[in-house]
């Protein structure tokens, strides 16, 4: 059998990562695993224990850290988040295709760790709809807002890190997109 691919879906808070996602993980040709994060934020609304994240304290992630147990991990607006290593080998092991859907810091990281992995950066058409798109969530202080402004446009600043670079115009687009560069991966692995 052979081992999964490890791909990389990134960009600023607010581009759609999860909505570009929706369109093509269940597709059936990709064999995609989603990797599951670990956080020590707080739970939004209609997200679930073990399926969004794993929810912790931060005395957990903290001894995660220590441990060396976390393929990457950042610190944000005060919270952690991080990927479990040992979930990601033993799905890769298994043949599938795992999907890491991280910021930045934690993208190179792991490029830096899995230099093979396949890196895919969502940008946004413009700026400007991009803080639209994060207004538009309504579930965050202006405080909170404007953090996430000034870094999505320090993360506009790696995108040349990246293997792909995708232009969240159109979700349904740019998931097609990103289909033809797993396939082409998967053609490759």
């Amino acid at each position: 059998m052979k081992r999964g691919l490890l791909v990389i879906l990134s960009g600023p808070s607010g581009v759609g990562k999860g909505t570009v996602r929706q369109w093509f993980m269940d597709d059936p040709e990709l064999n995609l695993t989603f990797s599951i994060s670990m956080t020590t934020r707080p739970k939004r609304e209609g997200e679930e224990e073990g399926k969004d994240y794993f929810f912790v304290d931060r005395e957990t992630f903290e001894k995660a850290i220590e441990d060396g147990l976390l393929l990457e991990y950042t610190e944000f607006v005060g919270n952690y988040y991080g990927t479990p290593a040992k979930e990601v080998e033993d799905l890769r092991e298994q043949g599938k295709n795992v999907l890491l859907e991280i910021e930045v810091e934690g993208a190179s990281q792991v490029m830096a760790k899995v230099p093979d992995a396949v890196s895919i950066f969502i940008v946004p058409p413009t700026m400007e709809e991009l803080e639209v798109r994060i207004r538009g969530r309504r579930s965050e202080p202006e405080e909170i807002i404007q953090q996430r402004l000034a870094k999505a446009g320090r993360e506009m600043e790696a995108l040349s890190l990246y293997r792909y670079t995708v232009c969240n115009d159109d979700a349904q687009l740019a998931a097609k997109l990103i289909k033809t560069i797993l396939l082409d991966a998967m053609e490759k692995n």
